[in-house]
């Protein structure tokens, strides 16, 4: 390897300059010093892809960065979802299995609630205006506004969801 005892010299020497240009990637004295440690490592390993009578800097500042450009990509795409402790595992978070229950309880109290009362709640519910529901019931708007108001009151009581005088206020 004699033939390339002076290019390896030229490689050291730039090691100041490299370091400059790393640390514009970097932003960090230690991880500039890093990268063009990795750097002057790999332009060594692979002196014999280097094409003799060609800007020796510029062939080192490519090896520079796309040495970076890897590190920053695999990086991305390698971080671990969660450092197990920073303890995010010590937050109780409410679980949602409970909800397909509740959910049954719901339909089984709106299943209970008298058919009037099932039929003016079921009409509003899915979109349709109080006039509309008043209409297809046969009935006052006035009534359907009372049915409504009574089903939801007797869902609240049957899911137990407040009093009967604070479903009454409401």
């Amino acid at each position: 390897m004699p033939q390339y005892a002076s290019l390896q010299d030229d490689i050291v020497a730039l090691r100041p300059v490299m370091q400059a240009f790393a640390h514009r990637f970097t932003r960090s004295d230690a991880d500039a010093e890093d990268l063009t440690q990795e750097t002057i490592m790999k332009a060594l390993s692979h002196l014999d892809h280097f094409t003799p009578g060609t800007n020796l800097k510029s062939w080192m500042f490519t090896i520079l960065r796309n040495h970076y450009c890897s590190q920053y990509k695999r990086s991305k795409r390698c971080r671990p979802a969660s450092d197990l402790s920073d303890g995010s595992f010590e937050i109780p978070v409410p679980s949602d299995q409970d909800w397909p229950l509740r959910l049954k309880d719901v339909s089984d109290a709106i299943d209970r609630l008298p058919q009037q009362l099932r039929q003016a709640l079921m009409l509003v519910v899915a979109g349709r205006s109080y006039m509309d529901a008043a209409k297809e019931c046969g009935c006052e708007i006035g009534t359907i506004k009372s049915r409504v108001a009574r089903a939801r009151m007797a869902l609240m009581l049957a899911l137990d969801e407040v009093s009967f005088s604070e479903a009454a206020t409401q």
